[in-house]
């Protein structure tokens, strides 16, 4: 390959040759433009490669898969311009787990540029350690095959494994980087409805900082230094016997959320493996009913957000999911409420009156369910 000055990055990537190995490996060959003599080599890499993490490209120098003229190098080496670099790109787990696998969507809308989805409960949103395949991203790339061109495959939130509901998709990368806008400005309305341990007394704000748990690093909590803000509006829909139906409107998108606020306010959410509480008292029908449950009983039912094309404002919602709706029924029925509404979208609709009076000033109190 002849040497090749270059005057920035897009110019790196067009001078790279590919070429498959033997062993699928892909190699990488390139030259170090004479504009970075000088420049540890990771850093040349990663100047080249940006595609790749300098981590993982650091990696690939350490274990020999990196070759500068011919013969292996160290991260640190500087190089003066002219080498030639052969770079053998190694499958990670995370690689491999980018593969389409067909699997039954609940689309609920799709056009050019955005997909909506209804996502069951169990279903993985990405791959990471322990779930490489059968997450919805696999099954997003089957579907639409031009998403392997979009980061993440469009994906720009998630959904906790259990938690069952709304979620949007970017087709293209204008779309994604428009939704991804949206949800920093918190212009994306996403509203939930869960089942809350206890009498939840009335309306208000969750305000606090979220951040790992000091005391295990698996789990999300309220910290009172070094988290993210976050804000949840919570509204009681009917109360039971030891039981809240509640509907959660997010002004933040902090991991576990929800279910983190609400556990902080000692409502912690019905069957949570993680946040909830299995000794709360309640009749022993009860008691069966949320154990068969089997998960956090959330839902993202409404999503609504400015389609990144026409610019109008969209809303989208997803029925109450039967799990959840055989347990509201039996709340119900024992704290002797009216038990005649036939299915889950009937339920929906009984409270579906009041969605839109979700601004603050509707607050008659901005109440703080947290202890500062």
């Amino acid at each position: 390959m002849q040497n090749t000055s270059f005057n920035n990055e897009a110019d790196y990537n067009d001078d790279l040759e590919f070429s498959a190995a033997p062993d699928t490996e892909t190699c990488i060959r390139l030259t170090t433009p004479i504009d970075l003599a000088g420049t540890r080599l990771d850093a040349v890499l990663a100047k080249l490669l940006p595609d790749y993490s300098r981590s993982r490209l650091t990696t690939w120098i350490k274990d020999g898969a990196v070759l500068v003229n011919g013969k292996p190098a160290q991260p640190k080496d500087k190089l003066i311009g002219g080498e030639d670099i052969t770079v053998t790109v190694r499958p990670s787990e995370e690689n491999l787990a980018f593969t389409p696998e067909a699997m039954d969507l609940d689309i609920v809308y799709e056009d050019d540029t955005v997909l909506v989805i209804n996502k069951p409960a169990g279903l993985v949103v990405h791959p990471a350690a322990g779930n490489w395949t059968g997450t919805l991203l696999n099954g997003l790339l089957a579907h639409c095959p031009s998403l392997s061109q979009v980061p993440r495959a469009g994906i720009v939130h998630r959904l906790d494994k259990d938690t069952s509901g709304l979620m949007v998709v970017a087709k293209t990368l204008p779309a994604q980087n428009h939704l991804v806008q949206q949800l920093q400005a918190r212009t994306v309305k996403r509203i939930y409805r869960a089942i809350a341990n206890g009498i939840v007394p009335f309306d208000g704000k969750i305000e606090t900082l979220i951040g790992r748990d000091p005391h295990n690093r698996l789990k999300m909590a309220v910290v009172k230094f070094g988290g993210k803000p976050a804000v949840t509006h919570v509204k009681v829909l009917e109360r039971y016997l030891a039981h809240s139906y509640i509907e959660c409107s997010l002004e933040t998108g902090r991991t576990h959320q929800i279910r983190v606020h609400m556990r902080e306010a000692n409502h912690p959410l019905a069957a949570d493996p993680i946040y909830g509480n299995p000794r709360h008292p309640c009749s022993e029908t009860v008691k069966s009913e949320v154990k068969q449950l089997n998960r956090q009983a959330l839902h993202a039912y409404r999503l609504s957000f400015v389609h990144p094309s026409t610019q109008e404002t969209v809303s989208f919602e997803a029925p109450i999911p039967q799990d959840i709706y055989h347990l509201l029924s039996v709340l119900r029925l024992e704290a002797g409420l009216d038990s005649s509404l036939n299915n889950e979208v009937e339920w929906q609709e009984k409270f579906d009156d009041d969605d839109d009076d979700w601004d603050d000033d509707d607050y008659d109190v901005e109440v703080m369910y947290v202890r500062d």
